[in-house]
């Protein structure tokens, strides 16, 4: 009896997946040196940054506290080269509508295939006036 334990805790321990340790992704990382670092910070709120390094990343970016009571507005672009060497340019703006950014490397939804005729769009506003009266027990 002991055999037969001792032979299926055996196996249980062979047939278990064996996880490698993830990839150390320091260990692949260069460092690239900053040749800008222009910042610059008014008193009323008011700030700007360029930054830009040896590897080609570009940053600019500028901000002021005119949003909604006196939430940070910023606009501004960040560019790089893509591992596969497409540059990359990306557009943003930050405001009370949330991040908004624009690049032609960010994906679109495709358009509509074609035009919603009318006797459909009819329909769907005949049923929205239908579902309040669905669920009244007045009748």
């Amino acid at each position: 009896m002991k055999f037969v334990v001792l032979a299926l805790l055996a196996a249980v321990a062979t047939a278990a997946p064996q996880y490698a340790a993830p990839p150390r992704y320091t260990d692949s990382l260069e460092h690239a040196a900053i040749i800008r670092d222009d910042r610059v910070h008014e008193e009323d709120g008011r700030y700007s940054v360029d930054v830009e390094t040896d590897n080609g990343i570009i940053l600019s970016q500028s901000g002021s506290p005119s949003g909604p009571d006196g939430a940070v507005v910023k606009a501004g672009q960040y560019s790089y080269t893509a591992p596969d060497g497409t540059p990359v340019v990306v557009k943003f703006v930050a405001d009370e509508n949330g991040y908004q950014p624009q690049s032609d490397l960010l994906p679109v939804a495709p358009e509509f295939p074609h035009p919603i005729p009318q006797f459909v769009l009819d329909q769907i506003a005949f049923a929205a006036t239908e579902e309040p009266r669905r669920y009244s027990y007045d009748d």
